[in-house]
C-alpha cells in the first residue's frame, strides 16, 4: 500500500488529493483566487474524513515545490512539513513544472507525434513567466527559468519543433507570439492529481525530501508592493 496526500498550491488553484497505490480516491479543490490559507487545512481534514484515512497512517505527503506563487508555495510547503513532523511521515517534493508536464500529457493524450516540445508556464507577473521546456520522453530541453515573453521568444526551438504552451502563464503569449508552430492551450488546469505518478515513484524508491531543510523553489525573491503615500495638500 502507498497512501499519499498530495498538495498543490503553486497557483491560484488550491488542490488536495489522496492517492492510494497511484489511484486517486478523493480530491478537494477550488480556483476562487488566493484563498489557500483559509481553505487548505479544511480541504485536508475533509479529505481525510471522507477517505477514512488518518494522517499518521499516510505513507507520505507530496507537495508542489515550485516555482509559482510565493504565498501559495509558502502555505503549501509549510502545511506539508507540519503534517510530516506531527505524524512522523516522509515528505515528497514535486517540481511544479514537471507535474504540469505530466498532467498535460495525461489530460490531452498527446504522444508519439514527433518533433514536439512542451512548455508549462506559470504566471510570474507582468510579461514574465516561469517555464521549462520538455521533450516527449520527459527530459528537459531547457531548465526551469523565469522568461520575459517577447516577439522572438523560443524562436529557435519553434523553427524546428511544434511547442505546446500551457498553464496560466501561457495566456501572455496571445498577440505576442504568432509563430505557426506555437500551440497555445487554454484549457489546462493545474491540479494535485498530476503529481500522482511522480509521488508513487518517489514512494517506491524512498526518494524523500529532508523535511527539516526543504524550502519552496521560489526562483525569484519575493517583492512586496508598497502602497503609494498620499500627498497631503
Amino acid at each position: 500500500m502507498c497512501k499519499v496526500l498530495q498538495i498543490e498550491t503553486a497557483s491560484d488553484i488550491c488542490s488536495v488529493s489522496m492517492a492510494d497505490c497511484g489511484k486517486i480516491i478523493g480530491i478537494k479543490e477550488n480556483d476562487a483566487g488566493r484563498s489557500h490559507a483559509s481553505v487548505l487545512s479544511v480541504f485536508i481534514q475533509e479529505l481525510l474524513n471522507e477517505t477514512e484515512i488518518t494522517s499518521d497512517s499516510l505513507d507520505a505527503v507530496a507537495v508542489s515545490i515550485g516555482p509559482g506563487s510565493y504565498t501559495g508555495l509558502r502555505i503549501g510547503v509549510s502545511t506539508a512539513k507540519g503534517m510530516c513532523y506531527g505524524s512522523n511521515i516522509p515528505l515528497i517534493a514535486v517540481p511544479t513544472l514537471q507535474s504540469m508536464y505530466e498532467g498535460f500529457r495525461q489530460q490531452f493524450g498527446i504522444k508519439g507525434i514527433g518533433n514536439c516540445l512542451f512548455a508549462p508556464m506559470l504566471d510570474a507577473r507582468r510579461m514574465e513567466v516561469y517555464t521549462a521546456i520538455f521533450n516527449e520522453d520527459g527530459s528537459m530541453v531547457s531548465d526551469t527559468h523565469a522568461h520575459i515573453i517577447e516577439n522572438d521568444s523560443f524562436v529557435e526551438l519553434l523553427n524546428k519543433n511544434k511547442i505546446y504552451f500551457f498553464g496560466n502563464g501561457a495566456e501572455k503569449l496571445h498577440g505576442v507570439i504568432s509563430h505557426p508552430n506555437a500551440i497555445i492551450n487554454k484549457e489546462f488546469r493545474l491540479s494535485s492529481v498530476f503529481m500522482t505518478g511522480i509521488a508513487l515513484n518517489c514512494c517506491k524508491k524512498k526518494d524523500f525530501a529532508n523535511t527539516a531543510y526543504i524550502e519552496p523553489y521560489y526562483l525569484k525573491d519575493f517583492m512586496a508592493i508598497l502602497p503609494r503615500k498620499k500627498v497631503l495638500p
